[in-house]
């Protein structure tokens, strides 16, 4: 009986992010079940989840308003950089990708701006920041505007010229409080939405991780 529960849960759950998706709303759930189909038992990172992920969290940056703008424009022209890579190449992983593309030699690959690897590099950058800021909201620290802040110092700033830098963190100090993010997950209340959050930074991490270690192994980790 209790299996069948746990299906019933998991079935409705799945409903529920899917009705999310379909109306065009952030669903935390959704991004958490992206990040979690994300790495094989090889430790190898699926580009179709990842994608999914990434479509996810476009829209919780959406959803928040001007602010992240700056943000989540560039994130959506990377994500459609790398679905194009995916229609003609056919890559199934990333690791996939980077062999592919280091097969014609590291020169070329420099070279190239549309590069998979550079693109995902970007994203890779961007996903740090994320996976940083939800650890914070997680946590507990009410200013928000505090958590950006220290999240993307952490991570993007140091990719972005000054005046990027400067207007990001202006632009942080107008976010929303902790309460109005935690709604935004559209997970139910403030704790199921901490809860959550709990569950899906792991797989965020486990993500970035593999894709920093991958990235450092051959020496793409600083791409023009």
């Amino acid at each position: 009986g209790r299996r069948r529960r746990k299906r019933r849960r998991r079935r409705r759950r799945r409903r529920g992010a899917m009705a999310a998706a379909a109306a065009g709303a952030f669903s935390l759930r959704e991004v958490l079940d992206a990040f979690r189909r994300c790495v094989t038992e090889q430790r190898e990172v699926l580009l179709e989840p990842y994608l999914s992920g990434w479509r996810g969290l476009i829209r919780f940056l959406q959803s928040l308003g001007a602010v992240f703008s700056f943000i989540s424009r560039d994130a959506v022209a990377k994500v459609a950089l790398l679905e194009s890579h995916l229609q003609h190449h056919h890559f199934q992983s990333l690791q996939g990708l980077v062999q592919h593309e280091l097969a014609a030699g590291p020169a070329a690959l420099r070279a190239r701006s549309d590069s998979g690897c550079r693109t995902v590099l970007r994203l890779h950058r961007a996903l740090r920041w994320l996976q940083l800021f939800l650890e914070g909201l997680r946590s507990g620290e009410p200013r928000t505007s505090v958590l950006c802040t220290d999240a993307y110092n952490a991570s993007l700033a140091q990719h972005h010229p000054w005046v990027v830098r400067k207007a990001a963190t202006v632009a942080f100090c107008a976010l929303p409080s902790r309460d109005a993010f935690l709604e935004i997950m559209n997970v139910g209340t403030a704790e199921e939405a901490v809860a959550m959050l709990g569950e899906a930074i792991p797989y965020i991490g486990d993500v970035y991780g593999i894709t920093q270690e991958l990235f450092a192994q051959h020496k793409l980790l600083d791409l023009p």
